[in-house]
């Protein structure tokens, strides 16, 4: 597992190597008890985004924390339109982050069975002053994985906001993932991932060059 000076070290090597952001999930992040260490050495060199189910967030400490410690934006997750607590914690805590100058978004997942519920939901999610803009459609992978058109549906056939792999499987230009363990690759859930050996950002790069890239589908 990281230790929150191995990742204030990497990321901040990375930035001087002209890395402009880092997201930081999990797992909850939130969760973790040298998160809002990394976050305050981070934000003076690079823009911080934190993934969240929110849970944590309903504890005063951990609010407390953060309000001390602040990212540059916050995406609350919804794993589905049937879990209320998700839906709620997510348009509960929109509004709370907006007021404390905290960017928040939301990470909407999108299963094949379930596209009329969830279409349901993002309107309910806009009626509520969320914008279209900070709704990412992110498509559930696997066997209840949604078609282009599927997710064109669940965003009212407007212009909508998901990840690149929604069209083509491929390894990307601009982002990479590391995983609890040390592993990186171009995509989280590709299974050729390769472990880390040196923790700068040349190590991130021979690691990517020397990766033979599998989609998550096979």
């Amino acid at each position: 597992m990281w230790q929150p000076d191995e990742v204030i070290d990497l990321v901040k090597d990375c930035a001087n190597n002209g890395l402009q952001a880092v997201s930081l999930g999990g797992g909850e992040p939130f969760e973790y008890e040298g998160v809002f260490e990394i976050i305050s050495a981070l934000i003076p060199h690079i823009f911080v985004s934190i993934t969240s189910n929110g849970l944590p967030l309903k504890f005063n400490a951990i609010w407390d924390k953060l309000l001390k410690n602040k990212p540059d934006k916050i995406h609350i997750t919804i794993g589905s339109p049937d879990n209320k607590e998700d839906i709620n914690n997510a348009l509960y805590f929109s509004k709370f982050l907006k007021r404390e100058k905290i960017k928040s978004g939301i990470n909407l997942l999108v299963s094949a069975d379930k596209i009329q519920e969830t279409k349901q939901l993002t309107q309910r999610l806009l009626k509520s002053g969320i914008l279209r803009k900070e709704i990412i459609f992110v498509p559930r992978k696997f066997s209840l994985q949604p078609t282009p058109q599927q997710i064109l549906e669940v965003a009212g056939n407007e212009a909508f906001q998901s990840p690149s792999c929604l069209m083509a499987c491929r390894q990307s230009e601009r982002f990479c993932s590391l995983s609890w363990d040390k592993r990186v690759n171009f995509c989280s859930y590709s299974p050729s991932k390769v472990s880390l050996q040196e923790f700068s950002y040349r190590g991130i790069i021979n690691v990517l060059d020397s990766i033979n890239f599998k989609s998550c589908m096979i």
